[in-house]
């Protein structure tokens, strides 16, 4: 069946066993690795899991069910590398890449199917982490919060936020698990012109009511400059652009959002001005730059592996872990020097990348033909 739509699609013999032989390395490889990182972490969390009683249902269904998607997706640019090279030494060693190309197959065609299987693989990674891979992670963070992650304390200091334009918030701090902030104020602004302050030392937030309360507060309005009102109170409800969660979000809670909610995540805090604006772009950018890398590794790892050594297959693997994990060394470096304002976002994200074409393009032109 499988082999019918391949040749419906105008896929050649040849194009199919590579295929077959590029993926069935991919997975079982992949599957190979999961199970041992399943067995190390449970190793790792079995006196948590023993000690807070969790069911073996929510273990297995809730944790490691949501477990599986993420470090697929993580470990993917390691075996892909790995199993492109692998098979395709094998080839190498036993002429076949060389009957191939003695045939009158020139070597870019011998590529079309490592780049139709790379691009399944692209597709598949672009789907997971923008799509599968969020709500997995939802299940799995909050596992892990419940079970395993000690309880957060003040999460932030200094939280400026623009509410809604010409409105602008100040929480100098913020308990994540009484919902109390400390030091607040509200500014509105007109045509540039402060108008009101709002103040207080305290501020809480009312689950039942959905509103803030805000304890021992001045309310001070301006006009032209100068004060033309001032107004206090002990208690005060009101409803404002700002939900708890909005502290609670951490970048790791980033992760959680699909591609659509984090766009609209993104503007949200843009006209904020959140402080950790370019740590959410990186994420973002690192779902395109990711699932691109496939074709990358996988142009490399045909280059390495179509010639052959006197070491054989075991020195190719060792050639493609080594660059593979330089990749992912990059990848980590970049992603930091993003976070940190030091490049921007959109040019570290596709940095590795586009250092790791030109190696991939020189390996490619030094491949015999």
């Amino acid at each position: 069946m499988i082999n019918k739509i391949f040749r419906h699609l105008g896929l050649k013999t040849i194009d199919i066993y590579i295929i077959r032989k590029f993926l069935g390395t991919f997975f079982f490889s992949i599957a190979l690795i999961l199970a041992i990182v399943i067995v190390f972490d449970l190793a790792e969390k079995m006196e948590d899991f023993m000690e807070k009683h969790v069911p073996w249902s929510e273990i297995i269904l809730t944790y490691y069910f949501n477990f599986l998607p993420y470090f697929a997706n993580f470990f993917s640019p390691l075996f892909i590398f790995i199993s492109v090279i692998f098979f395709t030494s094998k080839l190498t060693n036993n002429s076949e890449i060389v009957a191939i190309l003695s045939s009158g197959v020139s070597y870019p065609r011998l590529m079309r199917p490592y780049f139709i299987s790379a691009l399944f693989l692209a597709i598949f990674s672009f789907v997971l982490t923008g799509y599968v891979i969020p709500p997995a992670n939802k299940k799995r963070i909050d596992f892990e919060l419940k079970y395993i992650d000690e309880a957060q304390g003040f999460l932030k200091r200094n939280v400026h936020r623009q509410l809604a334009p010409g409105q602008f918030a100040y929480i100098e701090s913020y308990d994540v698990n009484r919902d109390v902030g400390y030091r607040f104020s509200l500014e509105k602004f007109e045509n540039d012109e402060l108008v009101s302050k709002l103040m207080s030392e305290r501020v809480q937030w009312d689950s039942i009511a959905l509103k803030w309360r805000i304890d021992n507060y001045y309310l001070r309005k301006y006009k032209a400059g100068s004060i033309q009102e001032i107004k206090k109170g002990l208690k005060l409800d009101t409803v404002i652009n700002l939900h708890p969660q909005d502290f609670k979000m951490v970048l790791k809670s980033i992760e959680t959002l699909n591609s659509n909610e984090l766009n609209t995540f993104i503007e949200e805090q843009q006209m904020r001005g959140d402080d950790n604006l370019e740590a959410y772009k990186v994420e973002r950018y690192r779902r395109f730059a990711f699932p691109f890398s496939t074709f990358i590794l996988t142009l490399i790892g045909v280059s390495l592996s179509t010639k052959k050594k006197r070491g054989g297959t075991g020195l190719n693997i060792a050639a493609g872990i080594a660059l593979s994990f330089i990749y992912i060394l990059f990848m980590q470096i970049f992603t930091e020097l993003a976070k940190a304002n030091s490049l921007p976002s959109l040019l570290a994200l596709w940095m590795p990348n586009l250092i790791f074409f030109v190696i991939g393009f020189i390996l490619y032109l030094m491949a015999p033909k």
